[in-house]
């Protein structure tokens, strides 16, 4: 299932025309029945937005998920187990709901779900376009541990543009969600080729910041390669200096104050 949304750091919306491709239930039942004939039984999706499955806008569509999920659930059997909202894929924060998360319950072995928010700054949010704001991401994470689930949280440093008060607000979400049970999935901004981002500069993380993500790992809150995606996004960015697309304009960034 790809995605709608026009994330600018995400390379998924611009490969694929930023529509929603799914796979019909009958289609994704057929290979769950293949999978249970060759021996496997744990089903998993890829997907940066789970519950979009079925919807053609920014609303979920939970008759189209329960139909797919209870689909799977029966075709890979008793001794099978359905994986949704979990790696490979994530749930926006904004369909995390009551609802939607005793529906995965229902029909799923997960005990965990990632949900993504990328940044604690309402101004990075909307400079990235991601159609959510903080709050969002707090509901989320409250309603998840409420009903009983472990929270991951993807959160992005070094984005283009960030301030210092941007870094605070990413810190103090972070400290803030990891107080109430979730864990931090922690990245570097990587300037990856074909995004509207692709000519920013590569991400990158002050020592302040470091400290305080280290902290945050030590204490069992954060996870992730960030370090090494650091030195990935060096890579990527000397590569685009080196070999500039011929005959096609570069990227103009946008400001954060630009929400067009």
């Amino acid at each position: 299932m790809l995605c709608q949304n026009w994330c600018r750091f995400c390379q998924t919306p611009f490969m694929f025309s930023a529509r929603f491709r799914h796979r019909s239930v009958e289609n994704v039942r057929w290979h769950v029945d293949q999978m249970r004939a060759r021996g496997l039984r744990d089903v998993r999706f890829i997907t940066p937005t789970a519950l979009s499955y079925g919807s053609q806008d920014e609303s979920p569509n939970l008759a189209a998920v329960e139909e797919l999920l209870a689909s799977c659930k029966e075709g890979i059997g008793p001794d099978g187990r359905v994986f949704f909202g979990s790696f490979p894929s994530e749930i926006r924060p904004e369909h995390v709901t009551r609802e939607t998360l005793r529906l995965v319950r229902r029909f799923c072995a997960n005990k965990n779900i990632i949900v993504g928010a990328q940044s604690g700054s309402d101004r990075v949010l909307g400079a990235a376009k991601r159609g959510h704001g903080v709050e969002e991401v707090r509901r989320a994470v409250r309603l998840g541990v409420e009903e009983g689930f472990q929270i991951n949280v993807d959160m992005i440093f070094g984005m283009p543009g960030e301030d210092r008060a941007d870094v605070d607000a990413s810190l103090g979400l972070a400290r803030e969600l990891a107080d109430l049970g979730a864990r931090i999935h922690a990245h570097t901004f990587m300037p990856l080729p074909g995004t509207p981002w692709r000519d920013a500069p590569p991400g990158d993380v002050d020592p302040a910041t470091i400290s305080e993500v280290d902290r945050l790992s030590q204490r069992g809150a954060l996870y992730g390669h960030w370090q090494k995606q650091r030195a990935h996004a060096q890579r990527l960015a000397a590569a685009a200096e080196a070999y500039p697309r011929p005959g096609r304009s570069r990227t103009i960034l946008p400001t954060l104050g630009d929400s067009c």
